[in-house]
């Protein structure tokens, strides 16, 4: 299964709603970039992604995007091949 990386803070429903779905589909465990802990990481999650906003999920080397862009991309069908790329 591809890595999983997810920009995160402590207080965020909607970083908890995208673990859930990860978990949910195999994932066992993500890499979590806490940025409320380590506000350095913030500005590297703006410079990779061009977004200010968590989460942040990378699958392997791709961004998915937020929330929102996962949701999307699982019902589009493409989170399960995404997850299966080594």
């Amino acid at each position: 299964m591809a890595r999983v990386t997810m920009y995160t803070t402590a207080v965020c429903p909607y970083c908890q709603q995208a673990e859930r779905l990860l978990a949910a589909r195999g994932v066992a465990s993500i890499d979590k970039v806490r940025i409320d802990l380590e506000p350095a990481r913030r500005q590297e999650m703006m410079e990779r992604t061009g977004r200010r906003t968590v989460p942040q999920i990378y699958v392997g080397d791709v961004h998915v995007g937020g929330y929102d862009d996962l949701v999307a991309l699982d019902r589009a069908g493409g989170l399960d091949p995404l997850l299966a790329k080594a």
